[in-house]
């Protein structure tokens, strides 16, 4: 049998958010700011690999061992041979280690990015010749219904690795997690990946690694601004800054101008005063009791909380009530 003929699309057409009007936005705004979804262009992702990399930042390595050692808990607690639902297109290790564990009789990956998601797909297709594959093109932080498949009585697993529920504000995360709990059933399950909170040195660093990879990160986004949107910025006239809130328990990333400037976008101006930041992204962490009363308030039972060694980053497993 064709190992294609075992994947297919369930695409949403989600709409497409317009780059200019975001940055016009944000610029316009008293505090400056600009998504964070925008950083993950061509060169945005290379350079968030790249990040993961670092030995400052230890959310990707930590994670993966942590999934590494409860793999079989995990299957345990979720059930083999069910749905496997990822927010998020996974080619990366985390995915293939529940692949491993659990083999699901259907993996479902949920991305806005069709191409970037259905060449993962194909990858894992190629893999997996046993593997069946629905890939949903949809914006997953809204709400959505997923594609109706013949579960037979299988249980679903929703999975959301790395800590990317930190980059939703409390209230958002709350959202999302109740719309992840509206597309599951009782007693399936939810595998979430949560940065918690810890010495602030060490998130400082994690933050600004001494080779400077973070803040290129930081600076492509302004990069891709002139590039897609033919605006002026002067990379140099700006620095990465990145710090740890500890009244509200996130990290801040921001964009600083080093002088007074002013840039030219689509026949725009903005001003900028020395010192004057853009607000790029939030992080926000966890203790264990914090995100386990937003799961609950979500609908879900918190089941098992894994962790390293230092408790820098849990995995929980959540079932919904």
């Amino acid at each position: 049998m064709n190992t294609l003929a075992k994947l297919r699309l369930h695409d949403l057409a989600p709409p497409q958010d317009d780059f200019l009007a975001a940055v016009l936005d944000g610029l316009g705004r008293a505090r400056k700011t600009l998504p964070c979804k925008f950083f993950y262009d061509e060169a945005g992702s290379a350079l968030f690999d790249a990040i993961c990399d670092t030995p400052e930042y230890y959310p990707t390595r930590t994670e993966l061992g942590i999934l590494t050692a409860a793999a079989g808990d995990i299957a345990d607690l979720a059930g083999r041979g069910g749905v496997l639902v990822e927010y998020g297109s996974g080619s990366s290790r985390k995915t293939r280690l529940l692949l491993d564990a659990l083999a699901p009789a259907l993996y479902m990956p949920i991305d806005i990015s069709r191409e970037h998601m259905l060449g993962a797909c194909h990858t894992l297709v190629q893999d997996y010749p046993a593997l069946h594959l629905m890939a949903v093109c949809a914006d997953y932080t809204r709400p959505l219904r997923l594609p109706a498949v013949a579960r037979g009585g299988q249980r679903r697993l929703a999975f959301f690795p790395g800590s990317s529920i930190g980059n939703f504000a409390p209230l958002e995360a709350l959202r999302f997690l109740k719309n992840v709990a509206q597309q599951l059933a009782t007693d399936d399950g939810f595998l979430i990946g949560v940065d918690l909170k810890k010495d602030p040195a060490i998130l400082n660093a994690a933050y600004n690694d001494a080779a400077g990879v973070t803040a290129a990160f930081n600076l492509n986004l302004l990069a891709r601004c002139n590039r897609e949107l033919g605006a002026d910025f002067d990379l140099d006239a700006f620095a990465h800054r990145a710090f740890y809130n500890e009244a509200a328990g996130r990290i801040e990333m921001h964009l600083e101008s080093t002088r007074e400037q002013r840039v030219e976008i689509a026949g725009q101006r903005f001003g900028f005063a020395a010192g004057e930041t853009i607000h790029t992204e939030n992080s926000y962490k966890y203790r264990p009791d914090e995100f386990r009363h937003l799961a609950v308030q979500a609908g879900f039972e918190p089941q098992q909380l894994w962790t390293d060694v230092d408790t820098l980053f849990g995995v929980l497993y959540l079932r919904r009530r």
